[in-house]
């Protein structure tokens, strides 16, 4: 392994949140064809992709403060995800899957929150 590969950290954010947008949108696809299921599924496809896409921008960010913008957002749109979880009405079997989607959502708000509070001490 070189050196390079060696200081790359094991935890990739933009990796995990890719993670997260493929889970909501197995589970979306999952969910029982109702109208509620259709309108809020689409909502949830739309802030579970954001979540990611935003982090992107983030690390492309041209400035410090742009940087915690984006991040923001992401914050922002891990909440909405998981209010739109919260009101999906899976079968019966999807539950667990509906459960740890919405701990992926807490763990995201909670890893954007560390990240902006460090922004706040440098």
């Amino acid at each position: 392994m070189s050196p390079i590969e060696n200081s790359k950290p094991k935890y990739d954010l933009e990796e995990r949140t890719l993670n997260f947008a493929r889970r909501v949108n197995n589970f979306v696809n999952k969910l029982p064809k109702t109208i509620s299921n259709i309108e809020n599924g689409k909502q949830l496809v739309r802030s579970g992709g954001s979540v990611g896409a935003n982090y992107i921008e983030a690390n492309e960010s041209l400035s410090k403060k742009d940087f915690i913008m984006r991040v923001k957002i992401s914050r922002k749109e891990a909440k909405e995800s998981r209010f739109w979880l919260e009101l999906s009405q899976p079968i019966e079997k999807e539950l667990p899957e509906k459960q740890a989607l919405i701990q992926e959502t807490n763990e995201l708000m909670k890893i954007f929150g560390s990240i902006l509070e460090k922004c706040k001490i440098v």
